[in-house]
């Protein structure tokens, strides 16, 4: 492994997340949320061991099957891994046709493939003059619907999508009336989720390196601690493959969870450090998770 650092209730790791998840133990890991590279979509840096630095999504999944692979092993039997991903714009000069591809859903059957159940998927809406802005995706445009509304289309969500690792869950995450009310767990059961702020992000400019890639997209923080909080326990093991900068161990050190992350990227493993300390000084208790370990 490349690089190593520890802090109180941490370890990340620079290096191939896929190595990383090799050494890590057998059913270690009590609950596993995350961004993976979208394909093709987006590449992060120039390195071939890059899962996003690939031709296309036949040779991403290719790759990727070797972590889930290894994640079926990690994880506590009967404990969930939330994936977010979206459905996956296609281009004529790319693709050879305009359309969307079914990113989503490939996800779901690769994890099935060894194993896991299909446990929970939530809609995160997204605004599509946004995107239109953003992307001037031909189906989002107003000027198409008068030149001919057959190529139009919806906005593109985000999904969270939740796999049950196979085996019966011996370590119940039980929540007490107080920290869980009907009114929230209303709320988080919903199948949509249309209050979340998109700039509710960690700031990601320092992380950012030119001429290796073209985006990053981190998870908003109201999303991973919604999981966090409702898939795991306080002092349980919270894995990320592909940790960036560090979002998921933001959120699970500030919710008394335990992280272990793994990020190829220097530029953003550097910056995940500098979160990941930034919360264990905040938190200022060196003996913070002594009183929830197992």
């Amino acid at each position: 492994m490349e690089t190593q650092e520890n802090g109180d209730g941490w370890v990340a790791f620079c290096a191939d997340t896929v190595d990383v998840a090799r050494e890590m133990p057998e059913h270690s890991v009590d609950y596993s949320v995350f961004s993976p590279p979208f394909a093709s979509l987006y590449t992060y840096s120039n390195s071939p061991r890059d899962m996003g630095n690939v031709r296309d999504s036949k040779e991403f999944f290719e790759h990727y099957r070797f972590l889930i692979k290894e994640t079926s092993r990690v994880m506590r039997p009967g404990r969930n891994v939330s994936i977010h991903c979206m459905l996956l714009p296609t281009s004529k000069e790319r693709h050879g046709v305009i359309g969307l591809y079914d990113f989503r859903g490939d996800i779901i059957r690769a994890y099935e493939a060894e194993g896991f159940k299909f446990h929970s998927e939530v809609v995160i809406w997204k605004d599509p003059v946004t995107a239109m802005q953003r992307t001037k995706a031909l189906g989002l445009l107003w000027k198409q619907v008068k030149k001919d509304s057959a190529m139009s289309r919806q906005g593109i969500p985000d999904y969270v999508v939740t796999m049950r690792a196979p085996g019966v869950n011996t370590k119940p995450i039980s929540h007490t009336a107080d920290e869980y009310p009907v009114s929230l767990w209303q709320k988080i059961a919903s199948p949509v989720w249309t209050d979340i702020n998109p700039s509710d992000t960690l700031q990601y400019q320092s992380a950012r390196e030119q001429d290796d890639e073209r985006h990053i997209c981190p998870l908003q923080l109201e999303v991973i601690r919604r999981c966090v909080r409702l898939w795991s326990s306080p002092g349980d093991l919270v894995w990320s493959p592909f940790m960036g900068i560090g979002s998921e161990g933001f959120v699970a050190l500030h919710e008394k969870r335990r992280f272990v992350g793994a990020e190829l990227k220097r530029g953003y493993f550097e910056q995940a450090i500098k979160n990941l300390a930034r919360v264990e000084a905040g938190l200022g208790q060196a003996g913070l998770f002594a009183e929830v370990a197992e």
